[in-house]
């Protein structure tokens, strides 16, 4: 959760620091710091490593009449050796300490001329055991690197539960009345537009339009009228996917991505679904990441986020976009390129969807 001490007020989810929840456990009150290394790098960006399943607070405070903005996170588990870090150039100093009994807190303060955009700080689990935090609003290049310990010692490599065919039961999907809902199914890219390209030249544009068809059918399977806004690979701008889906006067509308990250960083994964206003749009990308994070309870949880993508922004009834992995990230590749892991992700969708209509009508 993101908290801002100077106003001693709690914001919104959207608006701050993002967790991994579902990594979440704590540790016994007078353990060794959870905190095992962490890296300031010169493009605004702190990573951190820690013990596996650590509990993060992230917290963020605007400058005062004598300090600049502050960001500060706290870990479980108490520091050896409080200590304070002269910064460079931006940065002012970093500060390590024991704010009370079994808690390290990492302060980063900034000089007074630095502004931070708090509404676009994120701190992600990358993976069971790293952290990332992109420190928007710092100029990049404006400090030298400051860090302590080894960011990639000991990194986790995560093993996933076997996925069964026979777990894809329609059955057990949650009931709808027959022929009541209309959705829109809109497989991302397509034709001259290949989306993302990932790790061995795994393409977005054959992953969600596989997904999608699959969400589509098992929707149909309960009695839902479904429209692709393609079935086939094309081409397909933005406002068609758009008109289409206004056009038919439908429930719901379902954009299905794979994610990728700038320079291919193969150590960022995990699941993330959009919305873009109200609270029913938001009801159905909570609905849709809930169901995904249980097909795959190991990828990190990027969170319910609110975004201005225009197929989300622009369709008239209560629409999500969801990125089911990184094609570029060295966990989910592996897994998207597993025909029954997309067979289980289309399955967790769909029951995401005929969640959402059975509670908000």
């Amino acid at each position: 959760m993101f908290k801002d001490q100077s106003l001693m007020s709690k914001l919104g989810l959207f608006a701050g620091f993002i967790f991994c929840s579902n990594l979440f456990i704590s540790l016994p009150l007078r353990s060794a710091s959870a905190l095992a290394a962490w890296a300031l790098t010169s493009n605004g960006s702190l990573k951190l490593r820690t013990s596996s399943g650590a509990k993060l607070d992230a917290f963020y405070q605007s400058s005062t009449t004598d300090k600049g903005d502050r960001v500060w996170i706290d870990f479980t588990g108490e520091l050896s050796r409080p200590r304070t870090i002269k910064g460079n150039g931006s940065v002012k100093e970093i500060r390590l300490g024991k704010p009370s009994k079994g808690i390290t807190r990492l302060v980063i303060e900034f000089l007074p001329s630095v502004e931070l955009e708090p509404s676009k700080l994120q701190l992600i689990g990358i993976s069971t055991n790293t952290w990332e935090l992109e420190l928007i609003g710092l100029e990049s290049n404006s400090f030298r690197p400051i860090e302590e310990g080894n960011i990639l010692r000991n990194s986790i490599k995560r093993t996933y539960e076997k996925i069964k065919p026979e777990d894809l039961d329609v059955s057990s999907l949650p009931n709808v009345p027959y022929g009541k809902y209309k959705v829109v199914i809109d497989p991302g890219h397509g034709g001259s537009d290949p989306g993302a390209v990932g790790i061995n030249g795994l393409r977005e544009t054959d992953i969600v339009l596989e997904v999608s068809k699959s969400v589509s059918d098992f929707l149909t399977n309960k009695g839902v009228k479904t429209i692709l806004t393609r079935n086939y690979e094309r081409t397909l701008d933005l406002q068609p996917r758009v008109t289409k889906a206004n056009n038919s006067k439908a429930d719901v509308f379902v954009s299905i991505h794979a994610n990728a990250t700038r320079g291919k960083r193969k150590e960022v994964n995990g699941l993330e679904t959009y919305y873009y206003s109200g609270y029913k749009g938001y009801s159905l990308a909570k609905n849709i990441q809930k169901q995904i994070l249980i097909v795959s309870p190991q990828s990190p949880d990027r969170g319910v986020r609110r975004s201005r993508f225009y197929v989300i922004r622009k369709t008239s009834m209560p629409a999500a976009l969801v990125e089911i992995g990184f094609v570029t990230g060295m966990y989910d590749a592996d897994l998207l390129r597993q025909k029954v892991y997309r067979d289980k992700m289309s399955f967790a969708i769909a029951r995401g969807i005929l969640n959402y209509l059975k509670i908000s009508n």
